[in-house]
């Protein structure tokens, strides 16, 4: 059964019928248009596969434009018109549903490797005509040494019919004949090139081998050569050949003449040359692009021992910005105008500024003494973005941050240094943005491992690698355990075991916190769950379990059912699990914020309010919050471990306690280490406390063990 029209199949054959359409007409083939369609059929399936591939694969585009070789558009008018039909109807036909601007990317990408598999098959196919060429002038070699047999005729017509130029020349370099090819090549007459020599024709771009081995055939030593060449035409342009050339030799066998074959590849090496420009120049602001840039970078840290280098990764701050409310055409000529800006910066030798992508650029500096250079550099760069870019009337003002790396060439590599002057640019953006900083071995490496630690996380929870440790929570007036809080750690592969504070801003920066923190609530929930079952009811009197909950926590839509289920599940009471929320979470909250911790507060969960008195919260605020605990920060209590306590922490400590307790709130204290400490914080009334003077975090079994000493001791 055949394809529906509107099927993927009946657009990738719309797009075939376009593009042999726009091919045929300067195509060299004795094939019918449909039957040319046909075979570039398989070619657009491949393309299409190719751009809705999961990775990049560059061969699908070669491979494609080596094809309109095979089917004989030779012509690079051929190419010219595959790019523009590519470029206009491969994602319009072939990208199906997927995100348009990143399937533009990779359609610019194939019609790039297109260009290239076109031209290297050309080529490929360029020396294999030309090497039959030369075979043949070489066994026609007889014929010249007999010039004086009847075979002259037949010579004659091959020389003057060929569409190559062909020229002889004495030993000595003396051209003796040439054909009208030739001289339609150099634009000359042939009076005009006979009687010039050779060796006049040396040109700068000469390969060094070039008239070495043209010694070596004149001497004999060798039959022919083959070069790419240049030479002045007349009228001052320059005519590009595949050039080679054959010695001749006499019926004795001793040399004689030789003989030039020239192929005029001017206007392949213009379209190559222009190819490959595209390929290496951003086609915004026609800077060099991120694989030009990375072909310089890798050159200067191979350069030899005392050459230095120093890299500016510069993102603009706030671009974003530009795009979302003035739109991307007006993002666009911003980034052509920072463009400008910033070429005219780097002027000097050695110095080159191109553009990663979007609003990141980079400025690269060689040279002996690039200590100094790149931070001038860096300060011309920041000096060109003061003055406002005017845009659609608008006065914009431009800033940007900006890393440095600095160096001696031969000790990183290019995605190193890269890598290094991405993260020192980060550090300049988090320090505030519209400044420089110098990259730091040991700020790179923290961020490193913070990346690391980021991309673990998220298979982390599946491989079982998060544990729990529980801290006593310790009654002030009789010592009885109460209960404890839950600790969560990492124990990482590499790292060993992570404190929460390695770990939980990466996975409240990624989200995880919210699958992370629903799975230590449920473990924290069973855990209670098992104390209860192990102390035989209520026998030690229930152990109440502490749960941190993180701010997106909080946000979570589905944090009260989730709660419900796990209590529900285990069979735990509600008024056995205290929620902790840090007092900088709740500053300032509104209703709907506070919605869910008043449900859960309905329901008989208890609310502390963690690391109070860090927050500078209005105290007024405390009557709307739906809280039952005070976490007093140990910052209040640290003086307490001396005597005499600072007499200040006692009255605000005192004054604190004596809030909480006109409130109906307990108070539960953090980092108690001492004796003494305990004992003043008793006398000052608080309820509750937790620190390494009670117990460590540990495992749960040791909580049960100081809650049966407690209850026999």
């Amino acid at each position: 059964m055949s394809a529906e029209p509107d099927g993927p199949e009946g657009r990738l054959r719309r797009f075939a019928t376009i593009w042999s359409r726009a091919v045929y007409p300067v195509t060299s083939t004795a094939a019918t248009r449909p039957e040319f369609e046909e075979r570039l059929l398989p070619v657009a399936r491949r393309l299409s596969e190719a751009l809705r591939a999961r990775s990049f694969d560059a061969e699908a585009g070669r491979a494609a434009g080596a094809a309109l070789v095979e089917a004989h558009c030779t012509n690079p008018e051929a190419l010219g018109r595959t790019l523009d039909c590519v470029d206009a109807y491969l994602v319009l036909y072939c990208g199906d549903d997927g995100d348009r601007e990143t399937l533009r990317t990779r359609s610019a990408r194939l019609q790039h490797a297109m260009a290239a598999g076109f031209a290297q098959a050309l080529r490929e196919r360029t020396l294999a005509e030309q090497e039959a060429i030369a075979k043949a002038a070489l066994e026609a070699q007889g014929v010249v040494a007999q010039a004086l047999h009847a075979t002259e005729t037949r010579f004659r017509a091959v020389f003057e019919g060929a569409a190559i130029g062909i020229g002889i020349a004495d030993l000595e370099g003396n051209i003796l004949q040439v054909n009208g090819a030739l001289s339609r090549m150099f634009g000359l007459t042939e009076q005009a090139l006979l009687g010039r020599n050779v060796t006049d024709w040396t040109h700068p771009d000469d390969a060094p081998q070039t008239w070495r081995l043209y010694e070596e055939l004149v001497s004999g030593e060798r039959e022919h050569y083959h070069v790419e060449k240049a030479f002045h035409r007349p009228d001052g342009t320059v005519l590009w050949t595949n050039l080679t050339v054959s010695l001749l030799r006499d019926a004795d066998g001793e040399p004689q003449y030789q003989l030039a074959l020239m192929e005029d590849t001017t206007e392949r090496r213009l379209l190559n040359l222009r190819l490959r420009y595209e390929a290496t120049h951003d086609a915004l602001t026609g800077l060099p692009n991120r694989t030009f840039f990375f072909e310089r970078l890798e050159k200067a840290l191979a350069a030899r021992p005392g050459r230095r280098f120093g890299l500016c990764y510069l993102d603009l701050d706030g671009f974003k910005t530009v795009n979302d409310s003035l739109g991307h055409a007006a993002g666009d000529r911003l980034l052509v105008e920072v463009a400008d800006r910033l070429q005219s910066c780097a002027t000097a030798p050695g110095e080159m500024v191109a553009r990663l992508g979007g609003d990141e650029f980079v400025a690269l500096t060689t040279g002996p003494d690039t200590r100094r250079t790149v931070d001038e550099l860096a300060g011309r760069i920041m000096n060109a973005l003061l003055a406002p870019i005017s845009i659609d009337g608008r006065e914009l003002t431009v800033r940007g941050s900006i890393g440095i790396v600095e160096g001696p060439a031969g000790e990183r590599s290019a995605a190193e240094v890269l890598r290094s002057a991405d993260i020192t640019m980060y550090r300049a953006k988090a320090a505030g943005g519209n400044r420089f900083e110098l990259a730091d071995p040991e700020a790179d490496a923290r961020a490193i491992t913070r990346h690391g630690l980021t991309t673990a996380l998220p298979t982390a929870l599946d491989r079982g690698e998060f544990f729990i440790e529980y801290q006593p929570l310790v009654h002030l007036g009789d010592g009885s355990v109460r209960g404890a809080e839950a600790l969560v750690r990492w124990l990482h592969p590499q790292h060993g075991v992570l404190s929460p504070d390695r770990f939980i801003p990466l996975a409240e920066h990624t989200g995880l916190i919210v699958p992370l923190g629903r799975w230590v609530l449920e473990q924290s929930v069973r855990q209670a769950r098992e104390w209860r079952d192990v102390n035989g009811g209520d026998a030690l009197g229930p152990l109440r379990i502490n749960v941190n909950l993180s701010p997106c926590q909080l946000t979570h839509p589905g944090l009260v059912q989730d709660t419900v289920e796990i209590l529900e599940r285990t069979g735990v009471a509600p008024d056995a699990l205290c929620l902790e929320v840090t007092e900088s979470a709740l500053i300032g909250a509104d209703d709907d914020l506070l919605k869910p911790l008043r449900r859960l507060a309905e329901m008989g969960v208890d609310i502390a309010l963690d690391d109070f008195g860090t927050g500078y919260s209005n105290l007024a605020n405390l009557r709307r919050l739906p809280v039952s605990v005070l976490k007093l920060d140990r910052s209040f209590t640290q003086s307490m471990q001396q005597f005499p306590a600072d007499p200040v922490d006692l009255k605000i400590v005192e004054g604190i306690v004596s809030l909480a307790h006109s409130l109906d709130l307990a108070v539960t204290v953090e980092g108690v280490e001492t004796g003494a400490q305990a004992e003043q914080l008793r006398i000052l009334g608080c309820d509750t406390a937790q620190g390494w003077y009670y117990a460590r975090p540990g495992p749960p079994e040791r909580l049960h063990e100081l809650a049966l000493v407690d209850a026999t001791g």
